[in-house]
């Protein structure tokens, strides 16, 4: 899914494939079989400087650099675009730069994490993504979409 702005309530364009997992799932691995299903999708994306990814999920894992899905995903896209994990539920380590954001009248934050951007300068972006509930309309939308295809 591609979106213009933060604001925005409508996507601009959806981007979908079947593809085969190749890996069974492995704790603290789960990039092992998320990660090449995301790289064959991105093929069919026309991205461009100054585009940001959004990945559900983490970046970062922990304070020792411990990497996430995203921060695989930023390695391989050869660091050239941002990527930022939005997460629903809180990995146990702790990692400074993972950000809480509250949303709507949520008690229960969203997780943010990064690379290639400063996460500090997302927080305010993401907490004014258009919906009024703790999961932004088109993050919604967005896992709606991947739990049917």
């Amino acid at each position: 899914m591609a979106f213009e702005n933060w604001e925005d309530a409508e996507e601009i364009a959806v981007y979908n494939e079947r593809t085969d997992i190749t890996a069974d799932y492995e704790s603290g691995a789960f990039y092992k079989r998320e990660l090449p299903c995301i790289l064959s999708l991105l093929k069919q994306i026309p991205l461009k400087e100054g585009d940001v990814i959004v990945v559900d999920g983490y970046v970062t894992l922990n304070d020792e650099g411990k990497m996430g899905l995203g921060g695989y995903l930023y390695e391989k896209l050869n660091e050239k675009y941002p990527v930022v994990g939005i997460a629903k539920n809180e990995f146990a380590s702790p990692d400074n730069l993972r950000k809480s954001i509250y949303r709507g009248e949520s008690k229960t934050p969203l997780f943010l994490t990064s690379k290639g951007i400063d996460p500090d300068l997302l927080k305010t972006k993401i907490k004014h993504m258009h919906g009024l509930y703790r999961m932004p309309t088109l993050l919604k939308k967005l896992d709606q979409l991947t739990r049917v295809i």
